[in-house]
This record gives C-alpha cells, structure tokens and sequence, in this order.
C-alpha cells in the first residue's frame, strides 16, 4: 500500500492554478519536486536589473540567433508534474520556439535569478541544484547588494563570483557577449 503525499506537496497543476488565480502573478508561486516557493512582489531595483539583463540579452540574440531571451512569468516544468519554475530571465533554444507552448520547453540556454530577500535559499539552493540537474548549461545568481553574479554550471561544485563582467557564449554562436557588471548595477541601491 503506498503512502500519501504529504499535504504541503505541490505538483505543476497545483501552482498554475495558484498562478491563475492572481492576475498580476504576484505573489508568484513555483514549485521544485514538490515544494511550494513563493515570492512576493519584486523591488524596484530587481525589476530594473532583470530588464538591463534581457534587454542585454536580447541585443546579443538579434546577432547570434541561437535563442530567443524572455523573462518571467513563465512555465517551466521539462514535462514534470511537480515541478513548475519562473526564471527572472532565461534564454529558450531558438527550435523550442516553434510551437509557442510551454510545454514544448525541454531545455534552457541560460537561466537567471536575481535576488531578493524572500528568494535567497530558494535561487542560491534549491532552484540551483534543480537547474544543474537539468543540464542548464548556465545558471547566473545576481547579487545587486553585492554587485556580484554567482556563476554555476551543471558540474560546478561551488559558484565561480564575477564582480567585473560576464560572459557567454552558448553553443551555435560565433561570438561571445561580454556584459560588464557596472552596467548591469549602475544606480542600484546596495
């Protein structure tokens, strides 16, 4: 006889009934093998980094059309019932794109989480440790108290911290982007 799932066990249809259920998605609700991550409404200071950094991304991408950059809300769940993610900012393979379903979302480029003080464990730990299990070949931390990004890839062990620029270059591009962090952090308030 197999057991009961505990009841703070939330699958992918759980959280999008929860996102639905909020016009403004906020507070935005994830969910990775089963815990439920809610995030508040962003600050201002997160909401203008995550722009600089699509914008960015965008730019680089019009250039070197490997994929097409995006930010949340989002559902990525690489077909798994209990798992549902909204990455601040992402990059999709350009071939994903296809039928503009999220479900046909099976792999990520980049993934990006800036931080916020609701969402620390959540983006340092257990969205990191989801995304290396997926093979994202990069997964970008933003620190704006810091002025740091917290580099990983699937195999890191510990993060790689970029305090002067980032860099990138995903499979089928000839050229690599180089942001430099004072852009990305101008003005910010640490």
């Amino acid at each position: 006889m197999g057991m009961a799932a505990p009841l703070d066990f939330h699958t992918a249809d759980m959280v999008r009934a929860l996102n639905d259920a909020e016009p403004l998605h906020w507070p935005r609700y994830e969910t990775v093998h089963g815990e439920l991550l809610v995030s508040p409404a962003a600050r201002m200071a997160h909401q203008i980094v995550v722009q600089r950094l699509l914008v960015r991304l965008s730019m680089y991408l019009s250039q070197e059309p490997v994929g097409e950059a995006l930010s949340s809300p989002a559902d990525i769940s690489w077909g798994e019932t209990d798992i549902l993610v909204q990455p601040d900012v992402f990059v999709v393979p350009r071939e994903q794109l296809r039928t503009w379903e999220w479900s046909d979302v099976r792999h990520l480029l980049l993934a990006v989480e800036v931080l916020s003080p609701s969402s620390i464990r959540a983006d340092r730990f257990t969205k990191r440790r989801l995304y290396q299990e997926r093979s994202v070949p990069l997964y970008w931390v933003v620190d704006i108290a810091e002025r740091a990004v917290d580099v990983w890839t699937p195999d890191a062990r510990e993060a790689r911290v970029e305090r002067e620029e980032l860099v990138w270059k995903p499979d089928g591009a000839a050229a690599e982007l180089r942001m430099e962090l004072a852009e990305v952090f101008e003005g910010m308030p640490r």
